[in-house]
């Protein structure tokens, strides 16, 4: 752990309004102390310390102008927030970061009043900082709304839909584009180049003029920079102005972000002459004052424990390939055997493993930035052409995307591949991207293949199949971390259709895993078979079509049938009762439980905490299965 940086400053700041009485020149001192805390902590928690470090200023400026809880400041995604959480009161508590029973990674409504809206997901900040702003209009106890989004995340369509109706109402609103030419990935798209090119080459970051003078006050050079970027703003010559202008957006900028001077006068003339809503573009630095996130590739995006001297993230050694390793190297063989695979990611090249294809085959791997929706309906084109188009998304990312998945996809039975990862308990992100509900909402459409793997061969399996699969669209899920350390073949084999199997046999218990979760269910029959009963292990592999020859063997040959599943209820085990009670099945002597999720989001915690607390521990299954049989489980070692 390293030591504690020296803070004289910040140690006399309990909460924003000790800013408000503080000098510039303070502030600016201020910020660097808050950027020395959250290098500190972060190296200890680890998290996303490159975005935080690039709003440092920003996150004083604020708070130092605007009258925060009462103004409601909303961060897009909140992955840059702990800067904001050492201003408001939490300071005491940062080196819990993602920990059990401490802050959240993101921002959280229970967590503070400061936190007037969670998220997690990009692009959410400009329409919940419009929903306030109605709010304070028609009567509510609530002051100015203030939206910070940045440049990957306004390239959504969602944030666009949130502006074009912002500049519609007319109310007075902030929105302050954080511009740091860098997301999770350099952003793509027209309009990233858009916003790039407002300011250029320009050594300046000019400033629409706010007080009369402004730009005639600057040194020569400097002024022809600020008059050509500000006809850019306020329009050409010819009368056009910029796009933001055209949805009704009053424009400032481009800002130094990490220029108190500029800053400060900045928010404080906004906010003393807004009437109506106002984009104030400000441009940061990923990971700005910590030289070795500056150097990264990825700014420190995401990082676990490190030495802040060195940089040296404490990553400990797998034992196992991890999952999104597999599939980005499974994926990437078999498109060297098929010119027609391609591959689809919303931003997360790296994320999803697709980028290990992308350094082999850089022109059939297509990044579409923060757009879900395009990026499902974008594959259905190409499955229509007779490409064969694999989406890599986060489970919890897949949600923004499902009406192309269903309209799109599968009313057409297009053969749209759909890799899920981060499927189940996902530890340090929290409940934000726990992938708990894919398996209900893509196996209830029809035309859809359901898959999941029960380890890292299995995944193998399931990329070669899903590949060969052209009769509509296919989904397969897996975890994130690492798999179980079996074996792996040279090439993944081609599975039949809706076909389970079974990993062992016995004659009194019957467990029925569906995913990741097969390694847990195996240790859960050595349990089981300790209390003196015999345990059959099967993997259903398959969600949607259901093995019902397979189940039916099961529940003939048992006293217990066990489903087992790392998602929500009214997913696979649901499938099974569901199918089961419509033949009847279920009224014989088999006792039939399901094991899933409970119905309730799981704070963050290490993923076998997590899964503890969802009822899911090999423990758990033990004695589910013991209770079905009629059997008092003992104590025993696990």
């Amino acid at each position: 752990m390293s030591d504690r940086p020296l803070t004289p400053l910040l140690d006399r700041v309990a909460g924003p309004a000790d800013l408000r009485s503080l000098s510039d020149e303070a502030l600016t001192q201020l910020a660097q102390e808050l950027r020395s805390e959250v290098i500190s902590a972060v190296s200890v928690t680890g998290g996303h310390l490159g975005s935080s470090l690039g709003v440092v200023e920003l996150t004083v400026a604020i708070h130092a102008v605007f009258d925060t809880p009462r103004d409601k400041l909303v961060w897009d995604v909140g992955h840059q927030c702990y800067p904001h959480k050492i201003l408001t009161g939490r300071r005491d508590r940062i080196r819990t970061l993602r920990q059990e029973g401490g802050l959240s990674g993101f921002t959280k409504r229970a967590e503070s009043e400061y936190d007037p809206f969670g998220a997690a997901h990009s692009s959410t900040s400009i329409s919940a900082a419009l929903g306030f702003t109605v709010g304070r209009d028609l009567g509510m106890a609530t002051g100015d709304a203030i939206a910070v989004i940045g440049d990957g995340s306004i390239s959504a369509g969602m944030a666009y839909e949130a502006m074009n109706n912002a500049g519609h109402e007319g109310r007075r609103l902030f929105v302050i584009l954080n511009d740091n030419e860098m997301s999770i990935a350099p952003p793509v798209g027209a309009m990233s180049k858009y916003i790039s090119g407002l300011y250029g080459s320009s050594p300046f970051g000019a400033m629409q003029k706010m007080a009369e003078g402004f730009e005639a006050a600057l040194p020569g050079p400097l002024r022809d920079h600020a008059r050509r970027a500000r006809q850019l703003v306020t329009g050409l010559p010819g009368g056009q102005g910029t796009l933001f202008e055209e949805l009704g957006f009053s424009y400032i900028g481009p800002v130094d972000g990490h220029d108190m001077d500029q800053l400060l006068p900045v928010l404080r003339a906004a906010k003393v002459r807004a009437t109506g809503p106002v984009l104030i573009h400000v441009c940061t630095v990923k990971g700005k004052g910590y030289a070795p996130a500056e150097a990264s590739h990825d700014k420190y995006h995401g990082v676990a424990k490190f030495n802040v001297a060195t940089g040296e993230q404490a990553k400990s050694k797998p034992n196992a390939p991890a999952y999104t390793k597999v599939f980005g190297e499974t994926l990437t063989d078999e498109a060297s055997r098929d010119p027609r695979i391609v591959g689809v990611t919303a931003a997360m090249p790296s994320g999803t493993g697709l980028d290990i294809m992308q350094k082999r085959f850089p022109g059939r791997v297509f990044d579409v930035g923060i757009a879900e929706q395009h990026a499902v309906t974008f594959a259905a084109g190409m499955a229509a052409t007779g490409l064969k188009p694999f989406v890599a998304i986060y489970s919890s990312f897949l949600q923004r995307g499902y009406d192309q998945v269903v309209h799109d996809v599968a009313l057409q039975k297009l053969p749209v591949r759909f890799a899920i990862d981060r499927a189940g308990l996902v530890g340090a992100d929290g409940p934000t991207h726990a992938g708990a509900f894919d398996v209900g909402f893509m196996a209830t459409l029809p035309n859809m293949v359901c898959m999941a793997a029960g380890d890292e061969v299995e995944l193998m399996h399931m990329v070669a199949t899903a590949a060969a699969h052209d009769d509509g669209p296919i989904s397969f899920r897996y975890p994130r971390g690492e798999g179980e350390g079996n074996p792996m073949p040279a090439r993944g084999s081609l599975l039949e259709i809706g076909k389970g199997r079974i990993m062992q046999e016995g004659a009194d218990v019957a467990l029925l895993s569906f995913g990741a979760h097969l390694g847990e269910t195996i240790r859960a029959a050595r349990l089981t078979e300790m209390q003196g009963l015999s345990v059959t292990v099967a993997d259903a592999r398959f969600a949607k079509p259901l093995d019902k020859a397979l189940i039916r063997q099961l529940l003939r040959h048992h006293k217990a049938l066990v489903t087992i599943e790392e998602g929500a209820q009214g997913g696979f085990g649901a499938l099974v009762l569901h199918d089961l009670a419509n033949d009847g099945l279920l009224d014989g002597r088999c006792q039939v439980r399901t094991m899933t999720l409970p119905d309730r989001f799981i704070d963050q915690a290490a993923p076998d905490v997590m899964y503890a607390d969802a009822g899911l521990s090999a423990t758990d299954i033990a004695a589910t299965a013991m209770q079905a049989a009629g059997v008092r489980m003992g104590r025993v070692k696990v």
